[in-house]
């Protein structure tokens, strides 16, 4: 049976308060929340509004600002770039399923890491590993975009040309023809 949405009350003061240990947080045990991947809800104090996004956010936020940020200029451009756009809803989804098969590919790598080596420190190794795939990965995936670009263009110019032919039967119009019917 799966434990019931952990709630976090967040209000006007700014404060997070959770409900199951009857005491106030702060963002960073929020993050440690979502590292042992319990399952929470932030919620308005006053209105109920759900606020768990905006409160991930700022995480993520916090931690760019620190070390060694993940994302580079260039990725979130392009990111505010989609907002808006038709392509919105799909670049999202396409985000979440990758993030949702390396987690799992991930996983699986650091089971059988530990099933070969035990459970001693493969950090350096796991590290060596990821830099190889993400290597291999990179030019798979352009790739595949390509192929993926390339049938879209396809299949675009293939439902023009339908129209037209569509268009020209209901509104036939011959441009030699002067004479008025």
């Amino acid at each position: 049976m799966s434990e019931p949405v952990r709630l976090i009350k967040k209000y006007p003061n700014r404060r997070l308060y959770d409900t199951k240990t009857s005491a106030y947080i702060t963002l960073g045990d929020v993050k440690e929340l979502v590292l042992k991947c319990e399952v929470f809800k932030v919620l308005d104090a006053k209105s109920g509004e759900d606020l768990t996004r905006s409160i991930l956010l700022q995480i993520i936020l916090e931690e760019e600002s620190g070390g060694m940020p993940m994302f580079s200029s260039e990725l979130l451009s392009g990111f505010v770039r989609f907002y808006g756009s038709t392509m919105q809803g799909m670049l999202g989804k396409y985000l979440e399923n990758n993030m949702k098969t390396f987690v799992e590919f991930q996983s699986k790598f650091q089971d059988q890491s530990r099933s070969r080596y035990g459970n001693a420190d493969n950090s350096h190794m796991q590290a060596d590993f990821w830099a190889q795939f993400l290597n291999f990965q990179q030019p798979a995936m352009q790739s595949m975009m390509t192929a993926y670009m390339d049938q879209s263009n396809k299949m675009f110019q293939s439902m023009q040309d339908q129209l037209q032919i569509k268009t020209r039967t209901m509104f036939p119009f011959n441009p030699g023809d002067t004479t008025e019917k």
